[in-house]
């Protein structure tokens, strides 16, 4: 993804509060979502190819309207070349088999947060890769089957950050 001049240099400047990673994502609203999550967040992004569409498409662009230029966004040919940018940061899988809950976790910067695809959820060989720090889950009411994917990556940042004060970000009135 392109960024204009000086936005990469600041970028670079800055690390990222938490890497949110979409391993395979199939549904282009979700990513554009996730392209402003991570913009408004202070996140980057981190996508797993193969990807289910491609980012230049009119619906990424519609839902991260102008985002894309704010977003540090990195598209990846396989999850070890992903987990290999993140550095030996920890690694939440996120699923909805888990035992642990996400707000059970303690988040430090620059932790990933790593979801699935939207008609799968994350593959086991991917929730059990050695990588993996641990797999939590966001509750759920009895007989639900998920959450949508970038909105379930919006709960577990905002927890993540949350327990950080909220660092960086803008002050509110």
């Amino acid at each position: 993804m392109q960024h204009p001049p000086g936005r990469v240099a600041m970028m670079s400047a800055m690390t990222a509060m938490f890497r949110i990673l979409f391993f395979q994502p199939e549904i282009p609203p979700n990513t554009g979502n996730a392209i402003r999550l991570a913009a408004n967040t202070g996140c980057e992004l981190h996508l797993v190819e193969p990807l289910g569409f491609s980012l230049d498409i009119k619906p990424v662009r519609r839902a991260g309207l102008d985002y894309a230029e704010l977003a540090s966004t990195h598209v990846h040919p396989d999850l070890d070349t992903a987990l290999r940018a993140c550095g030996d940061a920890a690694v939440y899988a996120f699923t909805t088999d888990a035992d642990l809950t996400y707000t059970s976790v303690a988040y430090q910067p620059g932790d990933v947060l790593m979801f699935g695809p939207e008609s799968t959820g994350l593959p086991e060989q991917v929730q059990r890769h050695p990588r993996v720090t641990a797999r939590v889950r966001v509750p759920m009411v009895p007989g639900s089957r998920s959450l949508n994917l970038s909105n379930v990556a919006a709960v577990a940042v905002y927890e993540a950050w949350r327990q950080h004060g909220f660092a960086g970000a803008a002050s509110g009135r």
